[in-house]
């Protein structure tokens, strides 16, 4: 989850950050004996049973599945997208607001709707000042969402305006929006150092394409009222079948029903495995850079903080990773352990360092990071590569190989 402030969900009357309330959950699954693999699913058969799940790593069969991969941010398409991906443009605010480079800047988020609204009030704590670029003559929020807005001196909302491309420096820098008026056609350039995107999503059900019974937009169509899809034994949660709410309860909700549903399932075909817990291991804390500093070890494959990255950038002989992350990033915590268990595989060619922008804002400003969580690779002082966002594990993994 990606969600900042998750102010809507049972039991924390203070609000919690979405990242948060993941771990929260991954922790009490655990308790409870669920085993997670955080790892790139390539292949689906839900046509012959007992089904298949195919991972980068392994290969589970199974006589029943919870499908519940979400929905990815839509983009724009506008011509510099590509170029500026992550050099001033992105898809999630909450990952890549707080990068120093944004910090007292102003800012621009394309949409009308929650996601929009939110991104736009969320980035009003690092930005100068945040433009909010709506094509119609209306917003789409919830009335509590456009009240905020409304509300907050920090934001202008641009009613029929759409975006037609962004503008750089003589430096190649991003440092304005083409914007057109809907009425006039009248373009004019928006001063903005960053441009966020708000204009809903996509579901992820590229998998069960040919398999299961989709909507015309690729939703997982599911019976009325229940996570049943047209598959028996295969059931649909969360936001790859639900376009209309869309909310961490409702997901959280339909989770729940899809796993009552999986052990009715199970149980009335015979199917159904006594699971035993097993014994919980104790969680290690990360380092701190304090802990760095005390006790630095460089022949350890892992480290973490600014004293760390400049004692392994001018004395390891290895391949140097840096992962670039913030508290608030979702898929930084997802791609963590994706990297931190490439490391593993090649702990004698490798140093991992891993920077939160927010705790060395001054290191993350120097290497010009405008998105987390991004990846820098180096190798005698020479940087060799970067990745950003959440990438596939055999990528990192086929890098290094070439490399270490």
């Amino acid at each position: 989850m990606t969600t900042t402030d998750v102010e809507n969900f049972p039991g924390f009357p203070d609000g919690i950050t979405g990242p948060d309330l993941m771990d929260r959950m991954r922790r009490q699954a655990e308790r409870w004996g669920a085993e997670l693999y955080q790892e790139d699913v390539e292949f689906v058969d839900v046509k012959n049973a007992p089904f298949t799940v195919q991972s980068s790593e392994r290969k589970v069969r199974c006589h029943s599945i919870i499908f519940a991969t979400g929905a990815t941010a839509n983009r724009l398409r506008i011509p510099g997208e590509d170029e500026f991906w992550s050099r001033g443009i992105s898809a999630c605010a909450i990952c890549d607001g707080a990068s120093p480079l944004f910090k007292g800047q102003v800012l621009a988020v394309v949409g009308g709707g929650d996601t929009a609204t939110e991104e736009a009030i969320y980035l009003t704590k690092y930005a100068r000042h945040v433009h909010l670029l709506v094509r119609r003559d209306h917003l789409k929020a919830s009335k509590a969402m456009q009240d905020r807005v409304f509300n907050n001196p920090n934001i202008t909302v641009h009613f029929n305006t759409e975006t037609v491309d962004v503008v750089s420096n003589p430096k190649g820098q991003m440092s304005g929006i083409l914007v057109r008026r809907v009425d006039t056609q009248k373009e004019s350039v928006l001063e903005a150092k960053g441009l966020f995107y708000g204009i809903g999503h996509s579901p992820n059900s590229q998998l069960l394409e040919g398999q299961i019974k989709l909507d015309s937009s690729g939703y997982i169509l599911a019976e009325k009222g229940t996570t049943k899809t047209s598959v028996e034994g295969v059931f649909a949660a969360g936001d790859v079948q639900d376009h209309e709410w869309r909310q961490a309860i409702t997901a959280a909700g339909s989770g729940c029903v899809a796993a009552l549903s999986v052990e009715r399932y199970l149980t009335s075909n015979n199917l159904l495995v006594e699971f035993h817990q097993k014994p919980t291991e104790e969680v290690k804390k990360d380092l701190t850079d304090r802990d760095v500093q005390e006790g630095f070890d460089i022949t350890l494959p892992k480290h973490k903080g600014q004293y760390a990255l400049r004692k392994l950038y001018h004395e390891s002989p290895r391949l140097l990773c840096v992962l670039y992350t913030s508290p608030t990033c979702g898929p930084c915590r997802t791609l963590k352990p994706i990297i931190t268990k490439v490391v593993d595989e090649f702990e004698h060619d490798v140093h991992f360092v891993e920077i939160d922008i927010t705790e060395d804002p001054e290191i993350a400003e120097a290497a010009e990071i405008m998105g987390t969580p991004c990846v820098h690779f180096f190798k005698n002082k020479e940087m060799l590569k970067t990745l950003s966002g959440v990438k596939m594990k055999r990528e990192y993994r086929e890098f290094i190989e070439a490399n270490k």
